[in-house]
């Protein structure tokens, strides 16, 4: 009697091991990366990653039976899906369940440093406060604020933006039927019009180094910039060079261009707020993306297609 070999998942880096391995560990060959030359590269129809490894094309090619790619998170930057789709490969990636966590740290990144949180944090801590106030600093009353990009993440601050009575607009390529903010066609327009200047694109080539020097120059000595979306997206080098001259306020970053290679010269500045990445992070949401990865790969072996394949690797197929 022939053995049935189990279909095998490749684990490109450790991916929520008490929700997504544990739960295709019932019923799939789980293979970690550093394993894939320990067993037949044929029996690896799926791959769970988390963005570690770059899941690109010479990767797909050296796994025959490769028919998934499930992505945790909603930026798939890591993952060559044109080169994926050309191979009959679904990529999906994670979308909404984490609109709403992205976009509250987004805001609570935006307040940290208009109003200088960090630093008055620091102010208490080092015993200023004894020798005197703590300066009037900036205020988010005054501002309108532009937001690059307007998908689903977008559109959950921009409603956040709107309780707190600030205007808002914003830049795509082309205006959203459904929104009723004003659009600029230009990006350096909107950034020469706008106090703030909120990035929330995805990664890859078509994105890269999208907020430059001359979009930096048009925000002007009063802009704050906000990246919660993928370092790439900025010019870290003009960026610096910009808070550096303080030819704009301050920064809120929570993503860069080499994670988790943060440039040292921003660790200097007093105008700029530095997280480590953390627009989705809570035990919630990171469960609800976790499961999500889980159910699409279930989803696609019962023969009932992806439940969120990417806009390169539509479903059904064409």
């Amino acid at each position: 009697m022939t053995e049935t070999v189990r279909p095998a998942v490749l684990l490109t880096g450790p991916v929520m091991e008490d929700v997504v391995e544990r739960q295709l560990a019932s019923r799939f060959t789980l293979v970690p990366i550093e394993r894939l030359a320990d067993v037949n590269p044929s029996t690896v129809q799926a791959i769970a990653t988390r963005g570690k490894v770059r899941v690109d094309a010479a990767l797909m090619e050296s796994l025959p039976n490769l028919q998934i790619v499930s992505n945790f998170g909603v930026g798939y930057d890591t993952v060559d899906a044109a080169a994926a789709g050309q191979r009959g490969v679904v990529v999906t990636n994670t979308p909404d369940v984490l609109n709403e966590e992205v976009a509250d740290l987004t805001l609570g990144l935006l307040l940290a440093t208009v109003r200088q949180i960090p630093q008055a944090d620091q102010f208490v801590r080092s015993g200023a406060w004894l020798k005197g106030a703590y300066p009037l600093g900036p205020t988010l009353r005054d501002r309108t604020v532009g937001i690059l990009g307007m998908g689903r993440i977008g559109k959950a601050i921009a409603r956040r933006l709107e309780a707190f009575s600030v205007p808002v607009v914003y830049h795509t390529r082309r205006p959203q039927p459904d929104v009723a903010y004003r659009h600029y066609p230009s990006l350096v327009e909107m950034a020469r019009d706008v106090d703030v200047l909120v990035v929330i694109v995805p990664g890859g080539p078509a994105t890269r180094h999208l907020v430059n020097a001359d979009v930096l120059a048009a925000l002007g000595p009063n802009g704050i910039l906000v990246n919660v979306a993928r370092g790439t997206v900025v010019d870290e080098d003009a960026l610096l060079a910009a808070l550096e001259a303080r030819t704009i306020l301050a920064a809120g970053l929570d993503v860069f261009e080499e994670e988790p290679n943060v440039p040292p010269a921003f660790f200097g500045l007093d105008n700029v707020v530095l997280l480590p990445h953390v627009g989705s992070a809570t035990h919630y949401t990171r469960a609800a993306m976790g499961q999500l990865v889980v159910d699409n790969i279930l989803s696609w072996f019962d023969g009932k297609g992806p439940l969120t394949p990417v806009v390169e690797t539509p479903w059904p197929r064409p």
